[in-house]
């Protein structure tokens, strides 16, 4: 497609839907792609989600089947908390039922949680079958320190009611890791939400690698620990998320007239 035929489609389809959802949907599509980028995929079954701006009630999720690397704006579908589908463009779209049930949960819930990526890597798997959970290994995993939930596996998260109980265990945080499953991480904007997904998969990453050296494991003190948390917490954090967002973004900008369309 031709950089004059990509702006023509591109505006009918923001004309049918609005500019404030069009970015919305193009940042979004921008995240599914990096999480490809990073192989945090697995086949069709992970999801992220976003709220679209001035709607509490409303978020933009995959089309169920569409591979991450290939997403683009328009493939998104735009559900309410009930699971309708209430998109213009995919009016018949199919939804995943568990990533309906996990986003649905964490939106009608958490106003401060806009952007939610839900993953199934190797590493966070493993962690997430290990009693000990996340341990307090590295600089990522402090990142995390006493700011982690945990969730019980249930099974496929089929059951509306388990909503509830997601709820319950995520409590004020934005990272969950989901036993025996995978890992969960939210943020007030994409950029937030990206960032720790991308701290709590490299932790987990460290921490299986370091597991399987079979030496003694050095761990830091509780004060350290407390006071490296408190650290990723600073002024100056938002910032720091911000520009690693869009260093993340540059490795696909030649990709962008295809995430956006």
């Amino acid at each position: 497609m031709n950089y004059s035929s990509f702006n023509e489609q591109a505006g009918k389809l923001r004309e049918k839907v609005g500019h404030v959802e069009w970015e919305t949907r193009c940042e979004l599509a921008a995240l599914y792609r990096l999480i490809a980028y990073y192989r945090m995929t697995d086949l069709i079954d992970t999801h992220l989600s976003l709220r679209v701006p001035g709607n509490r009630d409303q978020f933009l999720i995959n089309r169920y089947g569409t591979p991450f690397e290939h997403t683009r704006a328009s493939d998104l579908v735009l559900i309410d908390h009930a699971g309708h589908v209430i998109d213009r463009l995919n009016p018949d779209a199919r939804v995943n039922v568990a990533g309906f049930v996990i986003h649905s949960a964490v939106h009608m819930a958490r106003d401060d949680c806009h952007c939610i990526i839900h993953t199934h890597t190797a590493a966070g798997m493993a962690v997430a079958a290990q009693a000990a959970g996340l341990l307090p290994l590295t600089q990522h995993a402090l990142k995390f320190h006493g700011r982690l939930a945990y969730h019980e596996y249930e099974g496929i998260a089929l059951d509306i009611d388990e909503r509830e109980r997601l709820i319950r265990d995520l409590g004020p945080h934005k990272a969950m890791i989901l036993r025996n499953h995978g890992l969960l991480a939210a943020g007030s904007s994409v950029a937030e939400a990206f960032m720790n997904i991308y701290f709590l998969e490299r932790a987990c990453q460290a921490q299986v690698q370091a597991l399987s050296g079979g030496q003694p494991l050095h761990l830091p003190s509780e004060s350290v620990r407390q006071r490296t948390a408190v650290q990723f917490d600073a002024d100056d954090e938002q910032e720091i998320t911000t520009l690693a967002w869009l260093a993340a973004l540059a490795l696909i900008e030649d990709q962008r007239e295809a995430y956006c369309s």
